[in-house]
């Protein structure tokens, strides 16, 4: 289950990014994770997804 805060959600999702997972979808895939969802939720909070860099950063 995935972190509901959206500040903590941002931090949780690029641990994994740079610790685990090559890419976005590849962390959507294995942990079954909605990709829209938490796009629009970092989105809220002013970050979006870098593909480039496999992060999300400030927009």
């Amino acid at each position: 289950m995935l972190p509901q805060d959206p500040n903590i959600l941002l931090s949780y999702i690029n641990t994994k990014l740079r610790d685990q997972y090559p890419s976005l979808e590849a962390l959507c895939e294995d942990l079954d994770a909605d990709e829209a969802h938490i796009v629009q939720a970092l989105a809220g909070v002013g970050y979006g997804y870098d593909s480039g860099r496999n992060q999300f950063l400030p927009d």
